[in-house]
């Protein structure tokens, strides 16, 4: 594009996924898959929906009781610090999405006006900035974003609600905000800047996202700026649907270890995916 500092090759978040990986393959994830390759599901009698047999944060029934409870966090990673930046001295538990987080550098070959970017956000020499500075950063390449984008876009790249973001995510960021405005600009086939429903749909097909009529229906609503009566969604309204679609199918798949498109999830696992994207 025009203006911007270029990405290496396949770099970035919106990029086409590899070829040879599953979830690049067809059809998109999210798509019925073949009559032939469903399988009777075993039914088990369960307590009434939301009642679990046993306080969360208890130990399951049975347990020796040894080791940590139910729900208790798992040990927090080795932290290690990069870029000349220390490693926090603690850290809360890993997968906790309030977790501290990690001090990084740029990778190499990074844009020298990527980094000067960064570096005029960062005006404490911290080495992370916050969500307001990189609101300014981006809408110094004409990127105008509400805050709540931006807090989606830090959530999903750093895997925190900490709102800070370093070095490394920054340059993701940036980069992988080309990769979409590209994207919105391939599917906006009437230069309108808007994307409507079926244009949204084929954006999303060709990240490899297959959603369901009603689902569109859905996110148009959501994100029109309008509340649905034009039934198009601008620029910044489309980078956060997409990364919601994207950042709700990456947690669904991480249960998801077959591919099949089901997957069984704890009351507790389930509120941790849906909160960040609500709250953000």
């Amino acid at each position: 594009m025009s203006g911007y500092p270029q990405p290496p090759p396949n770099y970035g978040y919106g990029s086409a996924p590899p070829p040879g990986k599953p979830y690049a393959a067809s059809p998109p994830y999210g798509a019925p898959p073949p009559a032939a390759q469903h399988q009777p599901q075993q039914h088990q009698a369960s307590s009434p929906y939301g009642a679990p047999s046993a306080p969360y944060a208890a130990p399951p029934h049975g347990s020796s009781g040894g080791g940590a409870g139910y729900g208790a966090p798992y040990a927090a990673p080795p932290q290690h610090g990069g870029g000349g930046y220390p490693a926090p001295a603690s850290a809360p538990g890993y997968g906790s999405p309030f977790g501290a987080l990690v001090p990084s550098s740029f990778p190499p070959g990074t844009d020298p006006n990527v980094v000067a970017c960064f570096q005029i956000a960062d005006q404490d020499g911290s080495g992370l900035i916050d969500d307001k500075e990189l609101q300014k950063a981006l809408s110094s390449y004409n990127q105008s974003f509400s805050l709540r984008t931006v807090h989606l876009l830090m959530y999903l790249f750093t895997q925190t609600n900490t709102r800070k973001i370093g070095p490394k995510e920054f340059t993701a960021v940036f980069y992988s905000l080309q990769n979409w405005r590209g994207i919105f600009e391939k599917f906006d086939r009437d230069r309108s800047g808007k994307i409507d429903s079926n244009e949204l749909r084929d954006a999303l097909g060709s990240l490899g996202f297959s959603v369901s009529p009603a689902v569109l229906d859905l996110l148009v609503s959501k994100f029109d700026k309008t509340g649905g009566h034009m039934k198009a969604i601008e620029y910044d309204n489309f980078i956060e649907c997409c990364l919601t679609v994207k950042g709700l199918t990456e947690k669904f798949k991480e249960k998801d270890k077959a591919y099949t498109g089901h997957a069984t999830f704890s009351y507790e696992d389930f509120m941790l995916i849906v909160l960040p994207f609500l709250i953000a």
